[in-house]
């Protein structure tokens, strides 16, 4: 088998003009099929299946990278804020709202939100912040963290956090030895108590509560593995020690659920189902899930749980509906659920919310005791020092401070960060920076330390200047930042419009129906009037669409519904290109040239006008990419992606396809011409 392949190599690829044509187009081949594979791994996956099923060769599966959508493909929210600058000087109105911005950003990025979209508008003297998130798992919570006002604060040391002191700490476990002597005082007693002198003991020794408590694996183990051991309504014969104190339990009732499964899930849903933002009929919400069921195995459920998955609450956790036990559910679901066996995925299962693919991962028992107890205290570091916040409020907030400013050094030409503080903030900073020149003094904002500079000396002129090892764009950040605390920009929700993927899902639907229909009449229409330089630009359009696509996937690009726009407008241009040089080819070829000449000289000729014509294009989208946001961005982007790909498919995929079939297909027939070639 060896020499076979190893001959067969050598003969195919050979060192000649065209065995060089040959591993090109090996190399294109290839370079397809990676693509497509990244483009749609399931194929790959069945046919890895089909092989190992079959020939018992071990072929991994290929890895599943989605296409990262955009709102108006994947649903989410849409949020409008007005920001009230009636307090903000016009000169300043422009770095406020952009502050705002920008502490919003820092919000939505703290729920793990996939793509925000987060811009600013200005119409009149309306000032907007729009909100765009795809896929949002709790939107009150968002919009709750997301109109909160910034809060700057300046903090300093807290020089009373300190450690125990030798003495302190010495004191601290004579104590605790005591305690712990008294608890095995107490538990003697108690071993030896009937019922009543054990509820005695409780009421006369046990600081806090003493009600029974319930525990199980999850909430105080320790006193759980202690109830496990003991005999129900008999003392634990010993003492349960946690960080708080000393329990001495006496399990009064072991409660054992039936089961507690942990399961993900994958919900489509359809038009009159309970919460479905969706417009998807019953049927083809059927059809869609039996296609995610077609790819969906364990270890891509979490990944086409966020592609797919109608349920927003678990969507961007990868489905995850974490441990639950019955009761939790609805029936069918419940019902399903318990009896699959773990590491199973059910076939689509319906609901009053849809139809559900279910990913069993983990089942257990549940058993919870219930246990009397007896709490002797034990004495902590915090009862003796109290809270040991590292930092100390000064007083100094963003009210104070003027403004902020990106600035330079005039020796060094480094960029610096300016403070200006008005009158009220220029007696607080000079009053901390005198009292802790040599210490760190802090920034925050919303709770989160910005910075943190070392005083150098005490500054009474209220201006500062933080320096440090900036870039300008960090120091611009920074600078913005501070800015937003200190220019705080009160924002009121004006409109929340929850975008559902049903238009999404439609128009996509169409477009790429709009979008084959186009290419195959382009793709006939070529093969007409081109013959054989048709029938290679098609695969060659094949090649380019499957490549565009991986590139979208692992750049990756935001796909929304103008991005999908510029990626069919970019396939037009992929023709146009092959066009111009068949053109050029005929025109060598009636010129009485051979073949390979031919197809040289028309891809020499027609290259100027391809260049010139793609590099006017890519300006164009270079710019539109620059200096806009949002849906003409991601035209720009997805139409310049295509048009860089559409040059190589153009150039090299359609010229080794000629350069392949120009032996056996060497009459002037083939190429649209009607003289022979000589």
């Amino acid at each position: 088998m060896k020499k076979f392949f190893t001959k067969l190599f050598s003969v195919i690829f050979k060192p000649t003009p065209r065995g060089k044509v040959r591993w090109a187009v090996f190399f294109i081949l290839v370079l397809a099929i990676l693509a497509v594979a990244l483009d749609a791994p399931m194929y790959w996956d069945k046919g890895a299946d089909w092989v190992e099923d079959s020939l018992k060769i071990d072929v991994p599966h290929f890895y599943n990278l989605p296409f990262r959508l955009g709102l108006d493909l994947l649903g989410g929210t849409h949020l409008v804020y007005e920001a009230d600058m009636a307090n903000i000087p016009s000169a300043e109105r422009s770095d406020a709202v952009a502050g705002a911005r920008d502490v919003i950003e820092r919000r939505v990025n703290a729920f793990g939100v996939s793509e925000p979209v987060i811009q600013t508008t200005k119409t009149g003297d309306s000032w907007r912040v729009v909100v765009e998130l795809a896929g949002i798992k709790d939107v009150h919570k968002a919009i709750e963290m997301i109109g909160e006002t910034p809060m700057l604060e300046f903090k300093e040391q807290n020089k009373d956090v300190r450690e125990l002191t030798a003495e302190e700490k010495s004191q601290l476990e004579k104590n605790n030895k005591e305690v712990k002597i008294k608890a095995e005082e107490v538990l003697i007693q108690a071993l030896g108590a009937d019922e009543a002198g054990f509820d005695k003991l409780i009421e006369e020794k046990t600081e806090g509560t003493v009600l029974p408590m319930m525990v199980s694996e999850r909430l105080f183990s320790p006193i759980f593995e202690a109830a496990k051991k003991a005999e129900l309504n008999a003392v634990y014969n010993k003492l349960v020690e946690m960080t708080s104190g000393y329990y001495i339990i006496k399990p009064i009732d072991r409660i054992e659920e039936e089961k507690e499964v942990e399961a993900s899930h994958i919900l489509i849903c359809y038009k009159g189902a309970s919460n479905c933002p969706t417009e998807l009929t019953k049927d083809e919400a059927l059809a869609k899930i039996n296609e995610v069921k077609s790819q969906v195995t364990p270890e891509n459920f979490a990944v086409l749980a966020k592609t797919y998955s109608n349920d927003t609450g678990t969507s961007s956790e990868g489905g995850g509906l974490g441990f639950f036990g019955k009761g939790k559910m609805v029936p069918p679901f419940e019902e399903k659920v318990f009896a699959m066996a773990t590491g199973e995925i059910s076939e689509p299962v319906e609901t009053d919310f849809g139809y559900h693919l279910i990913y069993k991962s983990d089942e257990r028992s549940l058993v919870e005791y219930q246990v009397k107890n007896i709490f002797l205290k034990k004495q902590t570091e915090q009862d003796i020092l109290g809270p040991q916040d590292p930092w100390k409020v000064t007083g100094l907030t963003g009210v104070q401070l003027k403004k902020s400013m990106v600035q330079f050094d005039q020796n060094t030409g480094a960029a610096e960060v300016g403070l200006e503080f008005n009158d009220e903030g220029k007696k607080l900073f000079g009053e901390i920076t005198e009292r802790n020149v040599g210490e760190p003094v802090a920034i925050f904002l919303d709770g989160e330390a910005l910075s943190i500079p070392r005083v150098n000396e005490p500054i009474r002129d209220g201006k500062a200047v933080i320096t440090g090892d900036f870039n300008i764009d960090e120091a611009k950040t920074l600078s913005r930042r501070l800015n937003a605390g200190a220019l705080p920009v009160p924002i009121k929700l004006v409109s929340q419009q929850t975008v559902g993927a049903t238009l999404g899902n439609q128009s996509v639907n169409d477009s790429l129906t709009a979008g084959l229909i186009g290419i195959l009449l382009v793709m006939i229409f070529m093969i007409i009037y081109y013959r054989l330089p048709g029938f290679w630009s098609s695969l060659a359009l094949i090649v380019y669409g499957a490549i565009v696509l991986a590139l979208f996937k692992i750049i990756p690009v935001t796909l929304t519904l103008s991005g999908i726009a510029g990626f069919i407008l970019s396939i037009g241009m992929a023709i146009d290109a092959n066009v111009l040089i068949f053109e050029r080819l005929k025109e060598e070829l009636k010129s009485g040239k051979s073949l390979g000449s031919a197809i040289d000289d028309g891809f020499k000729r027609a290259w100027p006008s391809i260049r010139d014509s793609n590099v006017t294009t890519l300006i164009s989208c270079v710019i539109l990419a620059t200096f806009t946001t949002s849906i003409v961005k991601g035209f720009a982007i997805t139409l310049g992606v295509g048009v860089i790909v559409s040059m190589f498919s153009a150039i090299t995929v359609s010229r080794i396809f000629l350069k392949l079939g120009s032996n056996r297909f060497s009459k002037n027939w083939w190429y649209g011409v009607k003289n022979k070639i000589e």
